[in-house]
């Protein structure tokens, strides 16, 4: 393993994750379309996969919001590395931003200067953790604003774990169609304030077929909204749940919703 391999393979994961949705994902809303008995939402989710064909077939980004790139890698133990790895995943932005393409969205938070090829000030996020194991995964989900904006994180009491699922719900409702649904729901339950954010967004690579019974709870809650897909009313508002708990503190409860819209991307490689 070296650096170009590296930088290759982040922007192989990065096409990949642009013009092809998982076969879950795919799935899931298919799935939604028999359920779905609302006219207008059903010529939505039909507009939804025949995007998908067409990115798949083009090999062209299915939405124009490219995202900013999220990265959660995984280094086994056993692994010896002589090179920067986040510089290489970095190098791997810049070359997708150019090559795929993909939309420059990385501006300064303050002079809203672009960088121009998706990277900057921390920019883009590497989640980095050791694991056992001779390998590297890079995994990668691009988070589009209209999603990451309404998404919404509250320091809950310990004595309001009840109230866990009414924030889950809320948050939702607000959002309404902003987010482009129907939606994919990351629930963080626990950890600290930032902790629970991250629990959030990096439970969204989860396979979304496989719910627990809790998560079907929220499911369900979040479809009687009637917000359905692109707001335009059905019962398809979300179409999965998924959600990760940690322990947290004894006088705290955080609690974050990470909202992602249909377009559920996510690709990963294993390198060795």
């Amino acid at each position: 393993m070296d650096f170009d391999l590296v930088v290759s393979s982040t922007v192989e994961i990065l096409r990949r994750a642009h013009t092809e949705l998982p076969e879950d994902v795919v799935k899931a809303i298919k799935n939604a379309l028999e359920r779905e008995e609302n006219e207008i939402a059903r010529k939505n989710l039909e507009t939804i996969l025949r995007n998908i064909d067409a990115a798949n077939k083009l090999k062209v980004p299915m939405c124009q919001d490219t995202g900013i790139p999220v990265f959660f890698v995984e280094i086994g133990r056993e692994i010896d590395l002589d090179f920067d790895l986040r510089e290489a995943i970095r190098e791997g932005v810049r070359r997708a931003t150019a090559e795929i393409p993909l939309r420059p969205n990385a501006v300064h938070p303050v002079t809203r200067e672009n960088s121009g090829d998706n990277t900057g000030l921390h920019t883009p996020p590497i989640n980095i953790e050791l694991v056992e194991g001779d390998r590297i995964k890079i995994a990668v989900m691009p988070k589009g604003a209209g999603s990451e904006n309404v998404s919404a994180l509250k320091m809950m009491l310990p004595t309001e774990v009840s109230r866990i699922k009414d924030f889950v719900v809320e948050t939702v409702l607000k959002a309404g169609g902003k987010p482009c649904p129907p939606i994919f729901v990351g629930v963080g339950i626990g950890g600290t304030f930032d902790g629970a954010a991250k629990l959030a967004k990096k439970v969204l690579l989860r396979n979304v077929l496989d719910m627990s019974e809790f998560e079907l709870e929220l499911l369900e809650a979040i479809n009687e909204l009637n917000i359905g897909p692109m707001g335009l009313g059905g019962k398809t508002t979300a179409l999965a749940v998924l959600v990760e708990m940690g322990h947290c503190h004894t006088a705290s409860l955080p609690v974050a919703v990470n909202i992602q819209c249909w377009a559920n991307r996510r690709a990963e490689v294993v390198l060795r």
